[in-house]
């Protein structure tokens, strides 16, 4: 099949995990409706609370995970496939921020652990520590769907391109980068780190946000964005929370790709020598 209708939900996610979860399965519900049979959620589309005492009560493992069990029944009972941006889930290693992949049965498929964690500093006195609550993931994730590859990624993940190249050297066609940007972040970078990815890996790239403000006090960027393989913005769903589809031609991916052959030409290279 080289078309498909995908779906995105915008949403402003709050710190109780059960409203999120009647969110999520009207949202996954209405856009089923619509003809959507791959549907993208955010970042953090279980949980967002920057209090660490408070969220550690909601967090659990993913056989635990009472929004996760209610997505995978949307999943089987609309037949649609949905990637969860991500979920905050308990593991081996302590917490992980958890992109996971949900068939048309309500199987998990596959699951991505984020690898780059938010830590930093921003100008309007913000300040992020990811790491100190989650610990990063070590691997690349591209999953098998009935229309190709989907490479899983997560937020600040977009800023490191080598991750990309690697997921479309290893056929993903489409590029999920969920993301909760902040609105300083968003403003400046959200449309060009999101286009430029498109235009090296020669891939659709659809990135689920939330945003608004938020119950723990934050407020984030929105703007989901569906971008083809071109660079060309598909559809921007701009601030307001809400859910909308987008159809693709995934043939436009093998003709990008041989219009602009850049992933054949990367070569190896020995790094420069350190100025002194």
């Amino acid at each position: 099949m080289t078309t498909i209708v995908i779906g995105l939900l915008q949403t402003t996610t709050g710190i109780d995990p059960a409203a999120n979860a009647a969110a999520l399965v009207d949202g996954i519900a209405g856009l089923a409706a619509r003809g959507a049979r791959l549907i993208f959620t955010p970042e953090m589309s279980g949980l967002l609370d920057r209090d660490r005492t408070r969220a550690a009560g909601h967090i659990v493992d993913e056989a635990d995970d009472r929004l996760l069990a209610a997505v995978q029944a949307a999943a089987a009972a609309h037949r649609v496939w949905i990637q969860i941006g991500s979920l905050a889930v308990r593991g081996p290693l302590g917490l992980a921020n958890r992109a996971l992949l949900i068939d048309d049965h309500g199987r998990i498929t596959a699951r991505y652990d984020k690898i780059h964690l938010f830590d930093v500093d921003l100008p309007d006195g913000m300040r992020y520590r990811e790491s100190a609550s989650y610990a990063p993931g070590d691997r690349a994730v591209v999953a098998a769907t009935p229309w190709g590859g989907l490479g899983l990624t997560v937020c600040y993940d977009v800023r490191f391109p080598a991750l990309y190249g690697a997921l479309a050297r290893a056929g993903a066609a489409i590029i999920a980068v969920p993301a909760a940007f902040t609105v300083p972040t968003g403003s400046a970078h959200w449309h060009l780190l999101l286009r430029a990815r498109a235009v090296e890996t020669g891939a659709f790239v659809v990135a689920a946000a939330q945003t608004g403000a938020h119950a723990d006090g934050r407020t984030t960027f929105g703007h989901s964005l569906v971008v083809d393989p071109w660079g060309t913005v598909l559809l921007d769903m701009g601030e307001a929370p809400g859910a909308a589809t987008c159809e693709l031609d995934l043939g436009a991916v093998a003709l990008t790709r041989a219009r602009i052959p850049s992933l054949a030409h990367a070569r190896a290279f020995a790094p420069p020598i350190p100025l002194v």
